[in-house]
């Protein structure tokens, strides 16, 4: 099978000991990675321990804000606490610091590009934060627009049970296709990319 394609996995709004560990089970089910963008609240005891278990499993741990609120409207000091503060809670769980950060809302402006010494992180999507999307459409949506290099973007959040049926079905799709599911990280460093300042990344090919 043809594996040169690759794309990354990723699931907003987490941690919580519902839906991630939901997730989790069919990421091992099929034997793949992915990559968890958390919201520093939602990390306690509980949520700390589905974490370190994404990360025995080779998933990666990524920055979603402490609040999950516009940082458009924030002040720099207040952008910077809201980073700091979830980067922080990640290393104690998990060991390591994050590298990536993807903007709530996705709502970015310069000023956030100057404060938040990440990456910048979009996706292609499914809507799948909406209750009222089908499995079946979060399925149809992704895979009319996944392409080699993708980041997909997708929502862990309590109770999003949709999402957890529309990746079983992605995932043995695109293993079909000839994808290799890898992390972010691990999306940038086999493709010989280096992330860029001022750019926000649905694809690791894009230039701006």
């Amino acid at each position: 099978m043809n594996t040169f394609k690759i794309a990354a996995l990723t699931f907003d709004d987490g941690p919580n000991t519902v839906t991630t560990p939901q997730v989790l089970d069919v990421l091992e089910k099929h034997n793949v990675t992915a990559t968890f963008f958390v919201i520093g609240n939602n990390i306690t005891l509980e949520s700390a321990e589905v974490m370190r278990r994404a990360v025995k499993m080779g998933c990666g741990i990524e920055n979603h804000s402490r609040t999950h609120s516009d940082m458009t409207k924030m002040s720099a000091g207040k952008i910077s606490a809201e980073i700091s503060f979830t980067s922080d809670a990640v290393e104690k769980a998990v060991g390591r610091r994050p590298e990536f950060f993807r903007p709530p809302y996705i709502a970015y402006d310069q000023q956030m590009f100057d404060t938040v010494d990440l990456t910048f992180i979009c996706g292609i999507g499914a809507d799948d934060w909406n209750d009222e999307i089908s499995s079946d459409e979060r399925y149809r949506r992704i895979m009319e627009q996944v392409g080699d290099g993708s980041v997909i973007l997708l929502h862990d959040m309590e109770g999003n049970f949709r999402t957890v049926e529309a990746i079983d079905r992605i995932i043995p799709a695109m293993k079909a296709e000839g994808y290799e599911f890898v992390t972010v990280s691990e999306l940038f460093a086999r493709k010989g990319i280096v992330p860029k300042k001022n750019v926000i990344y649905t694809n690791v090919f894009q230039d701006r």
